[in-house]
């Protein structure tokens, strides 16, 4: 019989990621509800712990989180290389849609108002629901853990913000610690990683670090405008928690005082990156294109677009191999426990503000959301087809 070709992982993480990219509407908690649908239960690329594990890492570095799962699972899949490929195929299709728009693609009209994007939005309330449901089950099968989620949920509920999410992940981990102590089996050891791959994930952390520090006063010393331009979105990709609307006040701090892009300008690209799939971090290509001139605006987008990104993917490029020595203790083990239960209650607290909070406003929103999750749930229909459906309905009766 003939053996795969090494190839083989590389074309799955792209037509994968490329599906992603095309139907992942409704923000970073919707986006790991089309994942866990995707990878974990269609393709069984990984099972619901290591999924969570995943989720939880992310949520506790800076950066745009549900992107920096993605590049975690294309690591995982196909190496460095699976790696940059998912990420550009889920990045990649809402980037070109803004860029588009950057280029003068307005004729949609008010889209705040569009019956479309209202669809859109209550598919989003299915998928995460569906995503709490079935993790919900199998990351919280007894009390102590379902008392961490609902406990999450409540703390998030009553103080929202990123930094409230990483407290809850943080205390579900010391919670899990205490309460699992010598209760934990501890599961197959993972294939440990070369040490190499310690070398390079040193050098990831080292370059972020470098750069994080450096590029400001090169760009000061230097007065390239394409430096000053890297360096701000570059410090907006690092310093944020939370990522999705958290980034927002950042980037807006960036460009508008200097007069590189007007309120106007800037509140119109934030309308349209709301109604395109994939992570909301792409608004720095519409940005970018706004901010140049001449028929190659498209490149600043893209430059932008890297500025933003390469944060997301060195903190996780450098942290996972790490990451993999520690699952492997025992006390790690039982803090997961407790970790991945406040996953599910961030999860939890979001189906309701923003997701429910945006989309519910009168019984037939309500009525529309649960047949959606019907859908998902029991008939077992394709996520990206309940998208479509949804803004079909949106748009002719809303």
């Amino acid at each position: 019989m003939s053996r795969p070709s090494a190839s083989a992982p590389l074309a799955e993480v792209g037509a994968a990621f490329l599906k992603l990219g095309l139907t992942s509407f409704g923000g970073p908690v919707a986006h790991l509800g089309y994942f866990h649908e995707e990878i974990v239960r269609r393709r069984r690329w990984l099972d619901d712990r290591e999924f969570a594990d995943l989720v939880a890492l992310c949520n506790f570095l800076p950066g745009p989180a549900s992107s920096q799962v993605v590049f975690a699972l294309g690591l995982k899949r196909a190496g460095l290389a699976g790696a940059l490929l998912a990420s550009s195929c889920f990045t990649l299709p809402s980037a070109v849609l803004l860029i588009l728009f950057a280029y003068g693609v307005s004729s949609l009209g008010d889209l705040h108002a569009a019956g479309w994007l209202h669809g859109l939005k209550l598919a989003a309330v299915a998928v995460v629901a569906q995503a709490v449901w079935g993790m919900g089950r199998r990351l919280c099968p007894d009390r102590p853990r379902l008392t961490l989620a609902l406990g999450a949920a409540a703390i998030l509920l009553l103080l929202p913000g990123a930094l409230s999410q990483i407290g809850v992940i943080a205390l579900g981990a010391v919670a899990g610690a205490w309460i699992y102590r010598g209760r934990v089996e501890l599961p197959p050891p993972a294939e440990p990683a070369a040490p190499r791959h310690h070398v390079w994930a040193a050098a990831a952390l080292t370059v972020f670090l470098a750069l994080l520090f450096g590029l400001p006063a090169v760009a000061k010393a230097t007065q390239a405008g394409p430096l000053a331009v890297f360096d701000g979105f570059y410090r907006a990709g690092s310093l944020v928690f939370g990522g999705g609307h958290v980034v927002l006040p950042l980037l807006r701090a960036e460009v508008v005082p200097p007069g590189w892009v007007s309120d106007d300008a800037f509140l119109a690209g934030y309308g349209a990156a709301q109604a395109v799939p994939g992570p909301l971090f792409t608004f720095a290509a519409y940005l970018g294109t706004v901010m140049s001139a001449g028929p190659q605006r498209w490149v600043g987008g893209l430059w932008c677009l890297l500025a933003i990104f390469l944060p997301a993917w060195l903190l996780i490029g450098g942290a996972l191999p790490f990451w993999r020595v520690l699952q492997g203790k025992a006390w790690m083990q039982a803090a997961l426990r407790g970790a991945n239960a406040a996953v599910v209650g961030v999860l939890l607290a979001a189906l309701y503000s923003p997701v429910c909070t945006q989309a519910i406003a009168e019984p037939r929103d309500v009525a529309a959301a649960l047949g959606a999750f019907a859908l998902l749930e029991i008939w077992r229909v394709p996520p990206w087809l309940v998208v479509l459906l949804a803004a079909a309905l949106g748009y002719w009766a809303w």
